[in-house]
């Protein structure tokens, strides 16, 4: 089973559609290359409260794991 750093993934389009990923209290801040693959309703589904778009600046309301999670994002960029 995927884990929900994995599924956050997923929903922003795959690692190679990360171009950088920052973790902020609450949220995730996130720029992508592709805004168009971003899938709200499968971030909505690994547990993000809300999505905000601006362009490919996306930011997923996550919660107070925001930073961990990016912690983990940023190492499986690492290993891609």
């Amino acid at each position: 089973m995927a884990s929900k750093a994995e599924k956050i993934v997923a929903g922003l389009g795959g690692i190679e559609n990360i171009e950088e990923i920052e973790g902020c209290i609450t949220r995730l801040r996130t720029e992508v290359h592709d805004g168009s693959k971003v899938d709200d309703a499968a971030l909505k589904a690994a547990g993000a409260h809300g999505v905000v778009k601006m362009g490919t600046a996306i930011q997923v309301i996550i919660g107070t794991d925001a930073d961990p999670l990016a912690a983990e994002i940023e190492d499986m960029m690492d290993e891609d």
